[in-house]
């Protein structure tokens, strides 16, 4: 799904809709009534039911690659929609860990005894029901199903057609493992069918739908933060910058960079950004230059970079203003050399996406400005924006990583698919 459409929705869309997200309420009700115990068992039988139906998991994924395949899709955009043997391996593994973490529901955030005598305290709750508009990324299905229920919440999916056999398979799964320990199958829904207006419907769906998360391209996020009625957690694309400052250590920025840009193209946290200090250029772009030119990067440089891009024989064309702002989720990069720290920090905040940016420096100073300055959900030290994600972060999995600034930022996880509420206890107080 890219940009919606303006016309009418459909009303038996509509009417599908309200009627899967009736069902999931319902269902939401008693999910929040569940211990940590019997929600840890129910996550741990998902997991084991993806792994002993893998083969049907992976053989279905085949028919959405082949499609993918048979349209033209991308490479990158085919490495996203790839849900192998192994990927489902990992996503299993990632509702184990979930069922490791604690508990959510019921945490105090704050509380206190006044003068009177009132007992208050904030706790923690379930949203209720959530909303994942979504595109060929299955194994969103999972880790938004996973976090969906160790929080409490029931979940509806709305991923993308080119996914669509994939995502089916996975629901069926997560939904038969759900039943099989005596909990509403609606706990986890998926919206098959409808096109478009099947997401509208869900955006739309106020009163029935208490959040939705859109996770894909710009187009999707910007489509769904514009039309949704329904409360919004905006995940922002990566436009991720690496700086390699004048006091790197020249060794670990080869390696940063090039695992920033290469490890895996596809995803919002890979580098699509290169600063390089002048002072240094000399001494670490031909060995960066070289280890791109092995990994079939192509640099879209300025006409310092161009040097040496050409010595190696790297693939290379001129930067344009547009590149600055590019996510290009392919093994393409934008790079720039800049006079000083100030530059790269002007730079980075007039471009960045607000996602993850990372500076390389053995100087204490120039460290301590670049995350005082920069103004992103992540900020890195001498480490690779990679290390932006969930799983990465001891979260056993993520729903999203959210570039805004109200409730979440960065990976989301069990606490933001929380929300809060008062509870106060007297002894007959009366104002």
């Amino acid at each position: 799904m890219s940009v919606l459409l303006e016309n009418e929705i459909a009303a038996e869309v509509v009417q599908e809709v309200h009627r899967v997200a009736r069902g999931a309420r319902l269902a939401s009700r008693r999910l929040a009534l569940l211990t940590r115990g019997e929600k840890d068992a129910v996550l741990m039988s998902m997991a084991d039911s993806l792994q002993d139906h893998a083969d049907m998991v992976a053989s279905a994924n085949e028919e959405d690659l082949q499609r993918g395949r048979d349209t033209g899709m991308p490479q990158n955009l085919l490495d996203r929609l790839r849900f192998d043997a192994g990927r489902v391996a990992d996503s299993a593994q990632g509702l184990r860990t979930v069922a490791t973490l604690p508990d959510p529901v019921g945490e105090i955030v704050r509380g206190s005894r006044l003068a009177n005598g009132l007992s208050i305290r904030q706790v923690r709750v379930p949203m209720g029901v959530v909303g994942m508009i979504y595109e060929a990324r299955p194994n969103v299905s999972v880790d938004a199903a996973g976090l969906a229920l160790k929080s409490g919440n029931a979940v509806i999916l709305r991923g993308g057609s080119a996914a669509a056999s994939t995502n089916a398979a996975l629901v069926s799964v997560l939904r038969e493992a759900l039943t099989a320990r005596g909990l509403p199958a609606d706990a986890v829904n998926l919206l098959a069918g409808g096109g478009r207006d099947s997401g509208r419907a869900l955006m739309t769906a106020r009163g029935l739908v208490d959040l939705v998360i859109p996770r894909g391209g710009a187009d999707l996020i910007n489509t769904v933060v514009r039309e949704a009625s329904v409360p919004v957690i905006e995940t922002g694309i990566g436009n991720c910058h690496v700086y390699v400052d004048a006091a790197a250590d020249l060794d670990m920025a080869v390696r940063i960079v090039v695992n920033a840009k290469t490890h895996r193209t596809s995803v919002c946290n890979a580098a699509e950004s290169l600063l390089v200090h002048a002072d240094v250029a000399d001494a670490v772009l031909p060995r960066i230059m070289k280890e791109f030119t092995a990994a079939g990067v192509r640099v879209h440089g300025d006409a310092v970079m161009a040097r040496y891009a050409q010595g190696q024989d790297t693939a290379y064309e001129p930067i344009t203003d547009a590149d600055d702002d590019t996510e290009f989720l392919s093994l393409d990069i934008s790079a720039r050399v800049v006079p000083d720290l100030d530059a790269a920090l002007a730079h980075v905040q007039e471009h960045s996406s607000a996602h993850s940016e990372a500076i390389v420096t053995q100087d204490r100073a120039a460290a301590d400005r670049w995350v005082a300055e920069i103004d992103a959900a992540a900020v890195l030290v001498n480490a690779s924006t990679r290390f932006t994600d969930g799983g990465e972060f001891g979260f056993g999995a993520e729903i999203g990583i959210s570039t805004q600034k109200l409730h979440a930022r960065g990976p989301m996880a069990l606490a933001e698919l929380t929300s809060t509420k008062w509870v106060v206890e007297g002894q007959g107080q009366i104002r």
